[in-house]
C-alpha cells in the first residue's frame, strides 16, 4: 500500500507540474486537478510495482527510485548521452538511405541488467533511437533482441549496438 501510494503521488506531482498554469482562475482548475488525482491513481495501480521492485535476492522492497539523485542520473542521460546519440543517429540512418548501404538484422545484447525498469529503459532508449529496434527479451537470462540496420558482426557487443545506454540505466535503475 505505502509504495502504491508514493507512486500515485510522485504521478500527481508531475501531472501538476506538467499543467502548471492550464487553469482559468488559479495555477489548475477544478476539472484538471479532479482528473489529474484520478489518472495518478490509475498510474500507481499500474507502475507501483516497477517503481518498487522486489529485490532479485531477497523479498524485500526497493525504494531506490525516489532516490532523487536518480531523478538528476535521468535528466542528465536524456539532455547529454541519449540526445547525442539519437542526433548521430539520425544522421547514420540518413546517410544509410540516401546510400543504400543497408546490413539489417536482429542480434543478441547482454547488458547484464538485474532489474525489470532496467531492462525497460534501455530497450525504450534502443528503440527510440533511429536505425535500433527492441524485439524482444529473454526472460531468463535478461538479454535483448534488438533489430540493428547495420551489422557488422552477428555477435557484437553490448556497447556496439547501444553505446553507453545500459551503463546509464545501471546507474538510473540499480
Amino acid at each position: 500500500m505505502p509504495a502504491f501510494l508514493a507512486t500515485s503521488i510522485v504521478a500527481y506531482v508531475l501531472y501538476l507540474i506538467l499543467t502548471l498554469f492550464t487553469g482559468r482562475v488559479g495555477l489548475w482548475s477544478a476539472g484538471e486537478l479532479i482528473s489529474g488525482a484520478v489518472l495518478s491513481l490509475i498510474a500507481g495501480a499500474i507502475a507501483y510495482r516497477v517503481s518498487f521492485e522486489k529485490e532479485r535476492a531477497g523479498e524485500k522492497s526497493s525504494m531506490r527510485l525516489l532516490n532523487p539523485l536518480r531523478l538528476i542520473y535521468f535528466l542528465l542521460y536524456l539532455i547529454g548521452p541519449f540526445f547525442i546519440a539519437m542526433a548521430k543517429a539520425n544522421l547514420d540512418v540518413a546517410y544509410r538511405v540516401i546510400t543504400g548501404r543497408i546490413r539489417p538484422g536482429i542480434v543478441r545484447i547482454s547488458p547484464g541488467l538485474k532489474t525489470d525498469f532496467g531492462i525497460t529503459l534501455l530497450a525504450n532508449s534502443i528503440t527510440l533511437t533511429p536505425g535500433t529496434l527492441s524485439v524482444d527479451v529473454d526472460e531468463d537470462t535478461r538479454d535483448l533482441y534488438v533489430h540493428w540496420i547495420n551489422v557488422k558482426d552477428p555477435e557484437p557487443s553490448c556497447a556496439e549496438v547501444c553505446g553507453n545506454f545500459a551503463d546509464w540505466a545501471r546507474r538510473i535503475a540499480e
